[in-house]
Order: structure tokens, then sequence, then C-alpha cells
């Protein structure tokens, strides 16, 4: 990060790989002057942090607009309720996915560019959101594992998800997840920018044309690898804040918390603008 943009938007490295605090004021942000700076930034260090912001849900959506255009959830809403409360989440069991390592958007052709998330109602105990950056894991890995995994090809599904906490779910769920389909995506990201990240986490169920022994060993490893120390971050929430990262250069998970703690975060997206293939 340049020393300029750092003093411009008041931010300060929260870890060496990942993560800047911005100190910029409401109303600075939402007024649209910095946005081209933060979108930079989002690149640079994968997550922004606006501590105790206090964003109305109606600022939320403003400073989401100032920075690309919003991505709708599917019926149309432009905020959406993360919570595992089904009373106010029709699809809150969804959600359970959420708490293992995953990149949003692997079912599309071209995944959401970034998120926004505000802290509304905490759980008392875990609920962090986690972060790691996939762009400095891959530009971590030797030589010799880049030139192994430069061309392969991984099939990614929402219902690989589904085992991960539901280890014997009925065969209508099971179908029902498998009915949203699969995507084959590279398993190296070529970015237009000229950068590299990987492709992994939970929605990623097997390598093509490789052994399911070896390629479960392969997306594990690189899980491990990807989510070591020095490339993760872990934000521990206040009512208030809000954070933001680049969907498309890291993965992320909430930690485990009561399902009954009514625990409510609000989320606005920003369009993707890049596809995982190469041009």
């Amino acid at each position: 990060m340049t020393t300029a943009l750092h003093e411009k938007l008041k931010a300060t490295n929260l870890k060496d790989h990942i993560g800047s605090k911005i100190g910029l004021s409401k109303a600075q942000l939402l007024s649209g002057e910095f946005a081209a700076d933060i979108r930079e930034l989002i690149e640079q260090r994968g997550v922004l942090v606006f501590p105790k912001i206090d964003f109305t849900e109606e600022e939320q959506v403003a400073f989401t607009e100032t920075l690309g255009t919003m991505a709708p959830e599917m019926d149309g809403e432009l905020l959406y309720k993360v919570t595992l409360d089904s009373s106010a989440n029709v699809k809150a069991d969804y959600l359970k996915g959420s708490m293992y390592w995953h990149i949003d958007g692997t079912m599309s052709k071209v995944p959401v560019f970034a998120s926004i998330l505000s802290g509304r109602v905490l759980s008392k105990e875990g609920g962090n959101t986690e972060f790691c950056n996939t762009y400095a894991a891959y530009d971590a890995l030797s030589d010799d594992d880049k030139k192994a995994i430069e061309k392969l090809r991984v099939s990614h599904s929402a219902w690989a998800t589904l085992f991960y906490y539901d280890p014997e779910p009925p065969l209508q769920k099971v179908q029902e997840m498998m009915r949203i389909g699969e995507n084959n995506l590279p398993l190296v990201w070529k970015h237009a920018s000229g950068r590299k990240s990987l492709v992994i986490g939970a929605t990623a169920h097997h390598v093509l044309d490789m052994d399911h022994m070896e390629s479960t060993q392969l997306l594990v490893r690189l899980r491990e690898w990807a989510t070591q120390e020095q490339f993760t971050y872990s934000h521990t929430w206040t009512v208030g804040d809000t954070v933001m990262w680049d969907n498309t250069g890291t993965m992320h998970r909430a930690t485990p918390y009561d399902p009954n703690s009514g625990r409510m975060m609000l989320r606005t997206k920003l369009k993707g603008e890049e596809s995982f293939e190469a041009a």
C-alpha cells in the first residue's frame, strides 16, 4: 500500500498480508469522494474494516452504490439478512454452510466483486467473521506447486457444502441442493490485473481428471495452506461495525455461534466485474 493512499484513507494495516482499518467519517464515506481509493485498497488488502461507523440500512445501500453497481439478491432485495433465525430469513438453513471457508458465487461465471457486511445483533460467544487472502496464499506457494496446479480445474457445487453441516441429509434436501447445479472452474484464477489467486473452499468438490483420493488431499492441503495464520484475519464484531471484502481474492467464514442468539448481519454486494475464466 502506498503511503499516499494510506494517509488519504486514514488506513492502518491489521496484519501484514490482509486487512486494513479505515478511519474516515461516515460523511466522508457517503460522499463518494474516496470510492476509487477504497476500491484500490480493497484489491491490495482483501478486507477493509470501518469500525463503529453505524450505517443505517439506507446509508449502507448508499455507500455500496458509491463503489459500483449493486448486486441484488435472488429475490431482488438489496439488503440481505445474514442470520440463522428462520423467522427473519426463510432460507436461514442454507447459511449453515457459511461456517466453512468459501468464496461466494462459485456457481456463477462472474462472481460478485465485493460484499459489505454490518453488525446489527451479536451473539454472546463466537460469531466472528474470518477471512483469508487467496492472492497472498498463491504467491507464497513454491514454484513446483504453482507449476503442478496451474492448469487444473475443479468441480464446484452448492450440494458439496451440505455434507459439512449435515452428514446424513434426506434425499429431498440433497436433490434440492443439486438443482442449483455444478460449475467447473480453474483452480488458479488468472486475473485481468496479472495477479493470480486460488479458487478453493467448501464448494470445491473434486479436481477434474484426478484420482479422488489425490484430489481430496490436494484441495485440503491448499485450504490448510491458504488459511494459515499469516494469511488470515478474524474480525471480532462490535455493533455498528462494517466490514468489506474482495470476494475475488479472499475466502471467508463465520465462526460457530448459538443459532438461537439472534445474531443478525446485513449484507450488500457489488456486482461482479471479472469472470473466473481467463480472457
